[in-house]
């Protein structure tokens, strides 16, 4: 290339950086996830060790597992001092099971095994206006993946929800599409008397049922399997929770399940729906064409709110 081809760059242009950090995002994204997958993080957690320790207590080849602790070191997660490494704190309270914080390790599997390779379908779905096909056509293993992940990444909202709308009038509640019962299960801890209903598909409430048995919130929690837009739904419940759900589903689905959701409940009843994809404006037209009415659009912290309707 000459001195007439050569791009003339202004001193004054911006520094292309954050560019570049931006599109090997997904380099960091994946030493993550192969440290998780490997158990780095859980080993650790015994105490420090060196590159060739951690390589014999992985069962790993030394040169490749140098590479990622390397790496998961220049991402703040593990701690280097001499030749021996060892958990951050936010790896050894997060990402090492060793319990007290909130265990990540579900959300990264999650990330890892279902949700990076949809997105390698963004461009052509974007290109074509459709969604990543077979979204939710999960295998018994890739189920249970799915739904520890979104308890892992609900944790916090079911706890934002459970202490930012006042459940004390209320009886009873159907969480549609609830996976493994965060959201019923907060509510429960924060009101004992309620009577929670999880309505999933059949997959799924299998998951669920594993994980609430272990827990004496969750056995209080009736699990009814069904297609929320295909299958009856339970009536007899004066709340209808829609948690992640709304930004899943398609614009039409999303009418039609908020119309199924109000032939279930009587009028003056409650549904509350949470999502960060749809605008608000959107979910109201919505909730005008179902026979539900707006109340409000409260924030319960971070990106997540909690849109009230009743039933008109």
């Amino acid at each position: 290339m000459n001195s007439k081809s050569a791009p003339v760059v202004s001193q004054n242009a911006p520094n292309p950086l954050q560019i570049f950090e931006l599109a090997t995002g997904f380099m960091r994204a994946k030493h993550l996830f192969v440290a998780g997958e490997l158990g780095i993080f859980e080993k650790l957690a015994e105490g420090p060790a060196t590159f060739d320790e951690l390589a014999a207590k992985l069962g790993t080849p030394r040169r490749t597992t140098r590479i990622v602790a390397d790496a998961v070191t220049a991402l703040g997660l593990l701690e280097r001092q001499g030749d021996k490494y060892r958990n951050s704190a936010l790896a050894q309270a997060h990402l090492s099971g060793s319990g007290g914080a909130v265990d990540m390790r579900p959300f990264l599997r999650f990330w890892n095994r279902l949700s990076y390779k949809r997105w390698l379908g963004l461009e052509d779905s974007v290109r074509q206006g459709k969604g990543v096909a077979g979204e939710f056509n999960f295998t018994p293993e890739e189920q249970k993946i799915f739904s520890e992940g979104v308890e892992a990444f609900s944790a916090g909202d079911a706890l934002a929800l459970a202490s930012g709308y006042d459940f004390s009038r209320h009886m009873r509640v159907l969480d549609l599409g609830g996976g493994t019962g965060s959201f019923l299960k907060a509510l429960l801890q924060r009101y004992p008397k309620l009577q929670c209903t999880l309505y999933e598909l059949a997959t799924a409430a299998a998951v669920a049922r594993k994980r609430l048995a272990e827990d004496p919130q969750g056995q209080r929690i009736e699990i009814v399997e069904g297609d929320f837009l295909k299958d009856p739904l339970p009536k007899g419940h004066d709340v209808v929770l829609l948690a992640h759900v709304i930004h899943a589903l398609v614009s039409e689905s999303n009418l039609e399940l908020l119309r199924r959701a109000r032939q279930a409940v009587a009028p003056g009843l409650v549904v509350g729906g949470a999502g960060d994809v749809y605008s608000v404006e959107e979910a109201r037209g919505w909730l005008d064409k179902s026979g539900w009415r707006f109340v409000e659009l409260r924030p319960l912290g971070g990106p997540i709110s909690l849109l009230v309707a009743e039933a008109g």
